[in-house]
């Protein structure tokens, strides 16, 4: 789907897998998704970089190893229903879309949230919806979720997020306070409660109640 030579996604590719992200499934969703898409058309050129670029509404679009250590880390299948906390320009989404049966997004800056959405339609993923709310809540009338993806760090997983998992559930999320270094740590909800693992280091911007 992408519209930028094999070359430089065998590049791209390669350097995904130096980072750890080997998984053959999301390494061609990320393939697919045409990341030039999702950034300012300023940094169209710099796409393929394994850098974070900036996005409107002072926002980034993640650095794409961490997109796919996540994307790697939820082990999705085509059953999965997953929220996303945090949908940005649209691009970590429209990976999820590409390999799971549902995927809920929130956004809390509603241009973005516009933006994301058109995109998504572009590309013809229709099995993903888009909505501008607040992401800490979460979204309970399409609750429990199978997987939940959290794109931005708080101090811990929000109650309301763990609430919304379903038993074997996974959520994959950053935390840790906003100007430090963060943990991403993997959720999985359990009968007797929930077990954790950390990941990797990584950097994210506060997890904030509300939208704009």
């Amino acid at each position: 789907m992408s519209g930028v030579g094999v070359q430089t996604l065998d590049a791209y590719e390669d350097t995904l897998r130096r980072d750890g992200v080997d998984d053959r499934r999301v390494l061609d969703a990320m393939r697919w998704v045409p990341r030039e898409k999702f950034v300012e058309p300023q940094f169209a050129a710099r796409a393929y970089e394994n850098l974070p670029l900036p996005i409107a509404c002072a926002q980034t679009i993640s650095q794409p190893s961490v997109v796919g250590l996540m994307t790697q880390a939820l082990a999705l299948d085509t059953r999965c229903k997953v929220l996303e906390v945090g949908a940005g320009s649209g691009y970590q989404t429209a990976i999820l879309a590409r390999l799971s049966r549902r995927v809920y997004a929130l956004e809390r800056h509603e241009a973005l949230a516009g933006q994301a959405t058109r995109r998504l339609q572009d590309l013809g993923l229709s099995n993903v919806v888009v909505t501008h709310g607040d992401g800490s809540l979460g979204w309970p009338v399409h609750a429990p979720f199978d997987r939940i993806l959290v794109a931005a760090a708080a101090a811990d997983p929000p109650k309301a997020l763990l609430d919304q998992l379903k038993p074997g559930g996974i959520m994959i999320l950053p935390v840790g306070e906003h100007d430090e270094d963060q943990q991403l740590i993997r959720v999985e909800k359990t009968q007797s409660g929930y077990e954790y693992q950390e990941l990797i280091s990584v950097r994210f911007v506060p997890l904030l109640n509300g939208f704009l």
